[in-house]
């Protein structure tokens, strides 16, 4: 059961198989266990790299399925297209266009295998990759807010240096009133005099003014510190949407440019293996020598050639055969006179109504 299985998927004549030798049957065997085997290795790899970009099992092994079965097809078409010839470089030459589509296969085949299992090195690069797209990301839209937020600052650095400014101005007041006072400055008169009380009533202005100041700066400095913080909050806002985008970053496309920036030795040898792989049936048949099956379909395709070739020549006879007899009749009846007469008598009636046809035409006319 097993061997017609095999024998089915190196897709050769089973009516001509069957009347062959066990080593000649074994040997198709073989090249029919690589097209299967190599099939199911394409399944599992597109399955997994379906898995990664729908993220659902079911979907990835339905799809994944079918690109195993167009796999097979496909293998088992090259293989079974190979004829054998007397010539070993007329067989290579036949058999290049089918070499090129089993590489092409071949890396199909292996890249979502390496995907898998270079998985843990692949999210390695992933995360750095993510930490900076992070930075960057954070980077750009902070510079959508930070000349806001800086402007708003150098504001408030304005407003507090105005009551800082003012407090200096009403502190000298202050130590001015009282050195008056205790006889150290001004009029070094101990007391509170005429000067004192000038003095005092300067530093009592400039008080109120700073308390107004002070009042009016700090409500103001209170409505720009709530405008900042608005403008952290929507910038944090901003970051936590976007970091979705960038948690999500290990679609197909991104761990395959991640598999690239590994070491490319181990890939190269994966996928060495799956082109060796993929390209063993066709070799095996180019360097197998020509056996019993060969020979026998070699016979089947010559004696259909050879039949369809008579078949064609006698066709051929036939035409000019039957050419050579009508022109011979024709020419015989042409030499009668009562066909002559006929047809003498049609022209006349058909040239009548031609006339007749004129004539009522020009009549409409008029």
């Amino acid at each position: 059961m097993l061997k017609k299985f095999f024998i089915t998927c190196s897709g050769i004549d089973k009516n001509i198989i069957n009347n062959c030798s066990n080593g000649e049957q074994n040997k198709y065997v073989g090249i029919g266990a690589t097209v299967f085997f190599t099939a199911v290795m394409a399944t599992i790899a597109g399955s997994y790299a379906l898995f990664t970009v729908f993220d659902s099992i079911y979907i990835a092994v339905l799809f994944g399925s079918i690109w195993g079965l167009l796999i097979f097809n496909l293998d088992r078409f090259i293989v079974s297209t190979i004829k054998k010839r007397d010539a070993k470089w007329k067989e290579f030459l036949q058999a290049s266009p089918r070499i090129l589509l089993a590489v092409i296969i071949a890396i199909v085949i292996s890249k979502p295998l390496e995907l898998k299992l270079f998985e843990k090195e692949i999210n390695q690069v992933l995360l750095t990759e993510k930490n900076q797209m992070t930075l960057n990301n954070k980077t750009q839209i902070a510079q959508q807010f930070t000349p806001e937020i800086t402007r708003i600052n150098s504001e408030i650095a304005v407003l507090k240096t105005e009551i800082t400014t003012e407090e200096t101005k009403t502190n000298t007041l202050y130590e001015t009133y009282i050195s008056e006072a205790e006889g150290r400055k001004g009029t070094k008169l101990l007391g509170k005099g005429p000067v004192y009380k000038e003095k005092r009533q300067k530093h009592d202005t400039s008080l109120t003014s700073l308390n107004t100041l002070k009042k009016n700066n700090l409500e103001k400095i209170k409505t720009k510190e709530l405008a900042i913080a608005s403008l952290i909050e929507k910038q944090k806002l901003l970051e936590t949407k976007t970091q979705h985008i960038i948690t999500n970053f290990d679609g197909l496309m991104a761990r395959i440019n991640a598999l690239g920036k590994l070491p490319w030795l181990p890939s190269f040898f994966i996928f060495l293996l799956f082109l060796a792989i993929e390209t063993s049936p066709i070799f095996a048949k180019l360097i197998s020598p020509k056996g019993e099956y060969d020979f026998k379909l070699e016979d089947e395709e010559t004696a259909v050639k050879t039949w369809v070739q008579q078949q064609v020549q006698q066709r051929e006879k036939m035409l000019q055969a039957d050419i050579i007899i009508s022109k011979k009749v024709y020419e015989n009846i042409s030499e009668e006179d009562e066909i002559y007469e006929y047809k003498e008598k049609m022209a006349r009636n058909l040239m009548k109504l031609q006339a007749d046809s004129f004539y009522k035409k020009q009549q409409n006319m008029l």
